[in-house]
């Protein structure tokens, strides 16, 4: 979702609309892949890559960013690429290291997101470096899905694919890093000004002209 727009709390727009029909397609993806049905595996992929498209697009052209739509985005990419490593990985796509890097990158950043409420902190905006992390890796999936639903092509597109997967996944924890440090940052600002701001309360507190 863009980030130039103002944001409201509204819940059924069509953006929004989207992106939850594109989180209801991602079971269905993993499905037919792990069932070796990869041309209605494909298309189902390139469906979800139509509304992910269109929301963006007519959250703009409609002014109807939101923050539900703003939080649906990135799930809906984090959860693409993990059931779409998965059943590649299933299928002998994918080595199985590269499901565990992807996976523990995604835990870490769940706990990184409770580290932040705990702190009662809102989730840091999405890096550059992250934002070409998931392009990557979504760019890596068709080419391998691809490759399974027309053999004849695996011999080109599946060695390809499973190059820009690992390009996409050291991305992927560059991002997942860059992030880290970013919340270790603003932890560390929060609770230096903590004190200060509390002193000031006390002394205000104590003196009514605030001296």
């Amino acid at each position: 979702m863009p980030s130039d727009e103002p944001v409201s709390d509204d819940l059924l727009t069509i953006p929004n609309l989207l992106s939850l029909a594109r989180l209801a397609l991602i079971p269905v993806f993993l499905g037919f892949l792990i069932t070796g049905q990869d041309v209605l595996a494909l298309v189902v992929l390139v469906a979800g890559g139509v509304t992910d498209f269109l929301d963006g697009f007519l959250a703009r052209r409609l002014h109807q960013v939101t923050r539900l739509g703003k939080l649906l985005d990135p799930v809906a990419d984090r959860l693409t690429i993990l059931s779409a490593t998965i059943g590649l990985t299933y299928r002998g796509f994918l080595p199985l290291w590269l499901l565990l890097v992807v996976l523990a990158r995604d835990v870490g950043m769940l706990c990184l997101g409770a580290v932040l409420a705990r702190h009662k902190m809102a989730p840091l905006p999405v890096t550059m470096v992250g934002k070409v992390a998931t392009f990557v890796l979504l760019s890596a999936l068709p080419l391998l899905v691809v490759a399974g639903a027309f053999p004849s092509t695996s011999g080109v597109l599946l060695p390809i694919g499973i190059v820009v997967a690992v390009l996409g996944a050291v991305l992927y924890w560059a991002a997942g890093a860059g992030y880290a440090l970013a919340a270790r940052r603003a932890i560390i600002a929060r609770r230096n000004d903590t004190p200060e701001r509390s002193a000031t309360l006390i002394r205000q507190r104590r003196s009514p002209d605030g001296r």
